[in-house]
């Protein structure tokens, strides 16, 4: 039971409903930190949602610093584990961390089982949410908010700090989610059929 087998059975089990949403963004392999980490999947919608899976082929040892990553982003978290990793992944992981196991049913079906729900994030970093922006959407934000031509060209480094301190975190997430589903042609899963499968490319 691998990463890919338990990431299709999720989407198709468990997240189907916000694939058919039209205000929800579902993200494979978002980048966090710009690239430093990324999220398994993302789920975009009035909040920022963060699933990490950890197969039985997959190591712990970088689970502590994922952890930081999401946790710094993401405003509900869970982590899918096998079942061999359940009894380690309960010390690692915050106890607002959602845990779901997943278990074998042959060999491309895998069953959920929610062993811990998620709670609200209380400390996310305004500046990591702002990280997930582009330089120009930083800019375009900052540019409506009445900053300076000259400020607009600053390093991202800057802007990305000016969000932080000049929005609350509430209309930082607002903006940053607006930015993430309005791109185009980029990271969202193709939609789902009746049967499961995705549409091709083609058929979107």
């Amino acid at each position: 039971m691998n990463d890919a087998v338990i990431r299709e059975n999720f989407h198709r089990k468990v997240l189907r409903r916000y694939h058919s949403a039209s205000d929800v963004l579902v993200v494979d392999e978002l980048g966090l930190r710009h690239g430093k980490c990324r999220a398994d999947i993302a789920l975009v919608n009035g909040r920022l949602i963060g699933y990490e899976i950890k197969s039985d082929e997959d190591s712990l040892n970088r689970l502590e610093e994922q952890v930081q990553f999401y946790s710094a982003v993401f405003d509900r978290a869970t982590i899918i584990v096998a079942e061999t990793h359940v009894k380690p992944v309960r010390s690692l992981v915050p106890k607002w961390w959602g845990i779901v196991v997943g278990k074998p049913r042959g060999e491309t079906q895998v069953s959920f089982q929610t062993l811990r729900r998620p709670e609200l994030n209380r400390k996310v970093d305004p500046y990591a949410v702002a990280q997930l922006l582009w330089s120009e959407e930083a800019a375009t934000i900052l540019n409506e908010l009445g900053e300076p031509p000259s400020v607009l060209r600053q390093r991202r480094s800057v802007l990305y700090q000016l969000l932080a301190d000049l929005l609350t975190l509430t209309e930082l997430r607002r903006r940053v989610t607006a930015c993430l589903k309005s791109r185009k042609n980029w990271r969202s899963r193709a939609p789902l059929l009746p049967s499961g499968d995705s549409f091709p490319p083609s058929a979107k």
